[in-house]
């Protein structure tokens, strides 16, 4: 017994109608149908209350209306065969979106019911006495309720004119509204491509519908590409997808790195070297090409940060203690020393030591990953962690325990906090030091600011602790100020300081006698010397007691 493959043709014809997966294929189909009879202008009309949608173009027109209706054979000339090779059942999507078809070109005009053809009924082919130029397919009964919102977005790569009711349609990224590069898969546009802003967001079309589109994108930044139909297929019979898409997509992706890097060297090699590095780095980084730097004397200043407030810890990277530097150090201070460029990780207990050096320094703070690892200036970064540091307290006044609400250092007042790193050796005096589980307080350090440093107050389930870190900054201060209370008059002073006393005009030129050790808790009595004598008189009462 012999078997051979067969079709069941009635099978085929009725279930035809349910391979397309979107009824807006029905427009695309007839717009590339009018594109490879050579038109040069489609004009679509869609009158949705009467379910009507005529579509006329300028075309070669249709020599054998036979061709139509013969599924699986596409009736193009060679020439468009051995180019697009076509599929041969676009128009099949009118005989299952509508009720009734009527075509005409040139001389000739042929009334279909759907209904009717699939049956496989025939039709007359007549004659007409007003022949037209190119081609006029009408359709009833077609339900496209969203066409008018649909259209300019199929139509936006399409390479022909579209009138859609009467408006011309946009074709923002058709070949002729773009600048394109030629390449082996097709035609690339590189958005930034003069001006460096560039994305990786890229439109890929196949002839002249859009085949990948990212889910979202900044539809006037982004990358376009008209692939080959010659070397590339899209999918049976919507043709929404590319056959073998990931694979594709591959292809795309590497053609536009190689595209990049095409431009970036001939900009490398007409622009002066300052421009070409303000205006292309972000394209070279983006697309793997920072190599082409490594010659280049200027650097990115986008790369460079200077440590310019006290260091802390911080949540989600918001280090606002940096600050980008106004242009890049040049080359001859980086390579004689006068810049010093360190690489530190995000700011923690166990290196804060590090930070608080490299503030004193002036170091910069440098992103050595933004470069490729052969460029020039990586030989002259260095990099401490985790290079362990020397850390010693000097002139030690006190040592305690700070009972705060979320962290529970030692706290250990000094004269000033000694870094040594290597040959290299920091005194800070103005700013507290975390180290290993310790805040060394200097003496220029009142704010408690430090308990920052030590932690960044943020919990588990990734709450930031906000009471609690000012509630613990004001126990630092507090526990800072007794500490320090070896001489009365400097610790009332320093008490005093902190209430801006100058900002209440009442009090200005006053003396006053204050006593501690008065009242509860304990508590301190004040009393305005200069009425001291009238204190007894009714309504002369100056004497205040807490």
């Amino acid at each position: 017994m012999k078997i051979q493959v067969c079709i069941n043709e009635e099978g085929a014809l009725r279930n035809q109608r349910y391979a397309f997966t979107d009824r807006f294929t029905l427009v695309s189909e007839l717009l590339q149908n009018a594109r490879r009879a050579g038109a040069r202008r489609v004009v679509v009309d869609y009158d949705a209350a009467g379910r009507r949608l005529t579509v006329r173009d300028d075309g070669r027109g249709i020599d054998d209306f036979q061709k139509l209706v013969s599924l699986h054979e596409s009736g193009w000339r060679e020439d468009t065969v051995g180019l697009e090779r076509p599929f041969g059942v676009g128009f099949s999507k009118c005989l299952y979106a509508a009720a009734r078809c009527i075509v005409a070109s040139g001389a000739q005009r042929v009334d279909i019911d759907t209904a009717a053809a699939l049956r496989r009924e025939r039709f007359e082919v007549q004659g007409t006495t007003a022949p037209i130029d190119g081609t006029c397919i009408d359709l009833h009964g077609v339900d496209l309720p969203d066409l008018a919102r649909r259209m300019d977005t199929l139509c936006e790569g399409f390479p022909i004119d579209v009138v859609f009711n009467g408006q011309p349609l946009q074709r923002r990224y058709a070949e002729d509204q773009l600048t394109f590069m030629s390449t082996p898969i097709g035609a690339v546009h590189l958005a930034g491509g003069y001006d460096g802003r560039c994305t990786r967001d890229t439109l890929v079309f196949l002839q002249g519908f859009c085949v990948q589109a990212p889910s979202y994108l900044q539809r006037t930044r982004v990358n376009v590409v008209h692939l080959d139909p010659r070397e590339f297929l899209a999918r049976l019979p919507d043709r929404d997808m590319l056959i073998d898409a990931d694979q594709q997509l591959m292809r795309v992706s590497g053609q536009l790195k190689q595209s990049w890097r095409e431009l970036l060297e001939c900009a490398r090699a007409q622009l002066p070297e300052q421009q070409f590095v303000q205006t292309y780095y972000d394209a070279m980084r983006r697309w793997g090409h920072l190599d082409l730097l490594n010659d280049v004397d200027t650097l990115p200043a986008e790369l460079f940060e200077r440590i310019a407030d006290y260091p802390i810890q911080v949540h989600a990277a918001e280090r606002d203690y940096l600050q980008p530097v106004q242009a890049a150090p040049s080359r001859s201070a980086i390579e004689q020393g006068e810049v010093r460029l360190v690489v530190l990780d995000p700011l923690g207990e166990e290196n804060a030591a590090l930070w608080m050096m490299a503030r004193h320094c002036r170091w910069l703070i440098f992103r050595a990953h933004g470069l490729d690892a052969g460029h020039w200036v990586q030989r002259f970064v260095r990099d401490f962690d985790p290079v362990p540091v020397e850390v010693e307290p000097l002139d030690v006044q006190a040592r305690v325990r700070m009972e705060g609400r979320w962290v529970y250092p030692e706290v250990v007042l000094c004269q000033a906090v000694r870094i040594r790193l290597g040959q290299e050796e920091a005194e800070i005096a103005d700013a507290g030091v975390c180290h290993e589980g310790s805040i060394l307080v200097p003496a220029g350090e009142t704010s408690g600011e430090a308990v920052r440093q030590f932690s960044d107050f943020v919990d588990e389930n990734e709450f930031a602790l906000d009471d609690a870190m000012q509630a613990d900054r004001e126990v630092l201060a507090e526990l800072i100020r007794h500490l320090r209370a070896t001489d009365p008059a400097a610790t009332l002073d320093a008490l005093l300081a902190e209430l801006k006393l100058g900002r209440y005009p009442l009090l200005h030129g006053k003396t006053f006698e204050v006593t501690v050790g008065i009242g509860g808790a304990p508590g301190h009595s004040v009393v305005l010397a200069a009425t001291r004598a009238t204190e007894t008189q009714p309504g002369g009462d100056r004497h205040a007691r807490c």
